[in-house]
């Protein structure tokens, strides 16, 4: 997977105005400057951050919101007003701004010169109310926006800066997604249907449909030295089952090669990052179904949805952008079976073949079991449990008037004994706040079976996605009650349904 962030950037904004003359504005700038220079060198900030010269107009400030708004590279813009920024120049500016929005409440000096402070100083270093009065316009305008408060050069600032940037960048790859679904949904299942011409206003992701034996074709076309050379590949990365090693020529003919065949399809058919392939029962042309290739597609960064699950595949591609460069990854997922051992309940998850192995830092083994549906040849799929640690399972669902992302915070946990007999890849959490309150709350909300994990972003990042792009979010985390989380999606239902009219 490239880079995600390297040719993305954010604005750095500052206003003031001409009432404390040029002299205090060129220490405005400079101090500015050094501001965003702080942000830029932070490691936690993974975007570049772009100093702005500093706004005293309202056209000054229209105009940078309009062009931020025509720049592919500005994936969004922070304000910051370090005098006092009468707001309604900011009026026309908030409105055109299309442009995801963090306002950062900060001041140039950490600590207070008591014993120098003077009127020069005073005039000079308002943002403590100029803060105050651009949160107001931007409240009353209703613009959804994150707000950050401390100083620049604050590591814990930093950091949420810092997830704000890796959602805005989630958030400017779904408006370049493109989707390919081959095949269509599995039939009778009603969560994994959804509208699709509503995702691309709402979400802004190009959703459509490819034949199978388009995909058939170019997989039929794959040279035996790619083939070759995949086998080599994995022989070296995975733990081949050795009696399974005869099966070799069959495992990249029939697994692997499609993996190289669905990126050749993604970049000269869609140019897609994400994609729902078909299901067991529109798998036309193919011995067996795809499993490791799908497996090492999610690793490499793409989306993917099982049965036609396109809205999954979205969050899984998202979900990797948005986690590129830390620790873990992210993986579709499906809650499988519980243990209910009162006091130390878990969730089993997998899927029948497709769990992403950047879920694990261990070496996973490659293995060929039957699947017992989709009359189709053993598939081979890759095998490991997830790394233990904290996680974030996400669902997306479609609500009708709206669409709605389903938040449960989880620890994944070791299993409690060796399971050697599930063919598949899994892994074992707890949910918070406790398994029962979880499960409840999630069924309450009608989220998905579907699922994305991802061990590498929490859940700042989401809550920062959601508010960007003005989605509902309902969270489950350690706070979370039955009670209070009941009355959450009435609440939304009602304002969502309101909201169509406005």
């Amino acid at each position: 997977m490239h880079n995600p962030f390297e040719t993305r950037e954010i604005w750095f904004l500052t206003g003031d105005q001409g009432l404390y003359g040029p002299e205090t504005l060129d220490q405005v700038a400079a101090q500015s400057r050094t501001i965003a220079k702080t942000l830029d060198a932070a490691s936690d900030i993974p975007v570049r951050i772009v100093w702005k010269p500093v706004l005293t107009d309202r056209d000054a400030i229209r105009e940078v919101a309009l062009a931020a708004n025509a720049d592919p590279a500005c994936v969004g813009v922070i304000t910051w007003m370090h005098t006092f920024s009468p707001a309604k120049m900011w009026i026309q500016g908030l409105d055109a701004l299309a442009t995801p929005l963090l306002h950062l409440h900060t001041q140039a000096n950490v600590e207070a010169p008591w014993s120098t402070i003077d009127m020069d100083f005073m005039n000079l270093n308002q943002a403590a109310h100029g803060d105050r009065e651009f949160g107001y316009i931007a409240t009353r305008l209703g613009v959804d926006r994150k707000t950050v408060v401390g100083h620049a050069s604050d590591e814990t600032v930093q950091a949420k800066i810092g997830r704000w940037a890796r959602a805005a960048t989630g958030w400017a790859e779904m408006h370049s997604l493109k989707l390919a679904r081959f095949g269509d949904n599995m039939r009778g299942v009603a969560v994994t249907e959804g509208d699709k011409t509503e995702a691309e206003p709402r979400l802004g992701v190009s959703v459509n449909t490819w034949g199978v034996n388009d995909l058939v074709e170019v997989v039929d076309g794959i040279e035996e030295s790619a083939v070759d050379e995949l086998v080599a590949e994995y022989e070296e990365l995975y733990d081949v089952v050795p009696e399974r090693a005869a099966a070799a020529s069959a495992t990249s003919r029939c697994a692997t090669a499609p993996g190289r065949s669905w990126a050749c399809a993604a970049s000269s058919r869609t140019a897609a990052s994400a994609r729902s392939p078909r299901t067991s029962r529109t798998s036309a042309g193919r011995a067996r179904l795809p499993g490791l290739a799908v497996q090492r597609l999610m690793a490499d960064g793409y989306g993917f949805g099982a049965e036609g699950d396109w809205k999954t595949a979205i969050l899984v591609r998202v979900a990797a952008v948005m986690g590129y460069g830390l620790p873990g990854g992210a993986s579709l997922m499906e809650d499988y079976t519980y243990d209910m051992t009162p006091g130390s309940e878990k969730i089993l998850g997998a899927h029948m073949l497709e769990v992403s192995p950047a879920l694990t830092t261990a070496k996973p083994s490659l293995e060929i079991h039957p699947l017992g549906i989709g009359d189709r040849e053993d598939p081979v799929r890759l095998k490991f449990t997830a790394d233990a640690g904290p996680a974030v399972v996400v669902a997306l669902s479609d609500m009708r008037e709206r669409f709605r992302l389903v938040a449960n915070v989880v620890e994944v946990v070791e299993p409690d004994e060796e399971s050697p007999k599930p063919p598949v890849a899994c892994a074992v959490w707890e949910p918070a706040p406790d398994f029962a309150t979880s499960a409840e709350c999630w069924l309450t909300a009608g989220a998905a079976h579907h699922t994305v994990m991802t061990t590498a972003v929490g859940l700042e990042v989401w809550e920062d996605l959601a508010t960007i792009a003005d989605i509902e979010l309902a969270i489950i985390d350690e706070s979370t009650t039955v009670r209070s989380f009941a009355q959450e999606p009435r609440t939304n239902q009602v304002f969502h349904r309101l909201a169509q009219g406005f």
